[in-house]
């Protein structure tokens, strides 16, 4: 295992400290994916103030348990000893620095998930059974992608589910109390950023996630291979919105997440250049990033636009 080194500027149990633990940086993706079903809603002429930000705050709950989850079992399995850290993968180095106890992460996760159960429950009662297999298999999700999900190459369909549709379909249901093909195809786009970003982000850690016994789909195809499956899934991101307005399933505002697509396209030219470069390759992560964010984002403002405008 590699020594691990305390950085100087942090203390054990600090705010500072908890904030990286959390990945707080990355809570901006279930920032952005509430808002989507919301909006989506909102188009359907269904929208109450406070279910929305019950549901956001259960989202952005969700997002936390996932990630001090994994913190917790990467931890565990001598993971987060042996990754090649960059600003987007290899785990906050919080545990394997010793500034915050495993146990108390464990319960910091487990409270986060007991939380969402509870708003779950109320979101249940007044909205119908409808939302349970939302719940379920959001925290199945949770708590079992490091532990057992990453093991059986299904990880990142787990997570495009799990933090991209799911939470979109479940912002969504907490509005109108039921799913519609609308809210269905507008759902694929997000779990396919997800994916990507699991996948992508993968990339430098193949030979540290080979050793505790992960196996992932950048595992199984080669990193060249999946490279090209990125591709495809961003690819698929467009298509799927595309089609959804040519079938007059969703608005045409929606098309506005295609002012990503330049983004996307340096995404995609880093990782097909640079797959197994993994200094050069994090540009192209950076850019992964913002395009899953930007897109996810004026997806939402898409459905918005399209509520103002009456189309």
């Amino acid at each position: 295992m590699s020594e691990q080194t305390t950085p100087m500027d942090l203390t054990p149990g600090s705010l500072k400290t908890w904030f990286l633990e959390i990945r707080g940086p990355f809570l901006a993706l279930s920032l952005v994916l509430a808002p989507i079903g919301t909006a989506i809603a909102w188009h359907d002429e269904s929208f109450n103030l406070g279910y929305f930000l019950l549901a956001w705050v259960g989202a952005i709950l969700a997002h936390m348990g996932v990630n001090v989850f994994n913190e917790y079992f990467d931890y565990q399995s001598g993971l987060d000893f042996e990754t090649q850290k960059t600003p987007f993968s290899g785990g906050s180095g919080m545990l394997t620095t010793g500034l915050i106890e495993p146990r108390r992460t464990y319960l910091l996760g487990a409270a986060c998930l007991l939380v969402d159960a509870v708003i779950g429950a109320y979101f249940v009662i007044v909205q119908g059974w409808g939302l349970i297999p939302v719940i379920v298999l959001g925290g199945l999700f949770a708590y079992f992608y490091t532990p057992y999900l990453s093991r059986w190459r299904i990880g990142e369909v787990a997570a495009g589910l799990g933090l991209g549709s799911l939470v979109v379909l479940g912002a969504y249901f907490v509005q109108t109390g039921q799913y519609t093909w609308e809210v269905i195809v507008a759902s694929l786009a997000p779990g396919f950023l997800t994916a990507n970003l699991l996948l992508l982000n993968e990339f430098p850690d193949v030979e540290a996630d080979r050793q505790v016994g992960r196996r992932n789909l950048v595992m199984a195809l080669g990193r060249r291979r999946a490279a090209w499956l990125y591709t495809v899934l961003l690819v698929c991101t467009y298509l799927s919105i595309v089609l959804g307005v040519v079938f007059r399933l969703m608005p045409w505002p929606a098309l506005v997440i295609l002012l990503t697509i330049p983004l996307a396209r340096k995404a995609i030219q880093g990782a097909l250049q640079h797959y197994d470069d993994i200094p050069q390759l994090i540009p192209a992560l950076a850019a992964n990033v913002m395009t899953i964010l930007a897109t996810d984002a004026l997806l939402a403002v898409g459905y918005v636009l399209a509520t103002v405008l009456g189309v």
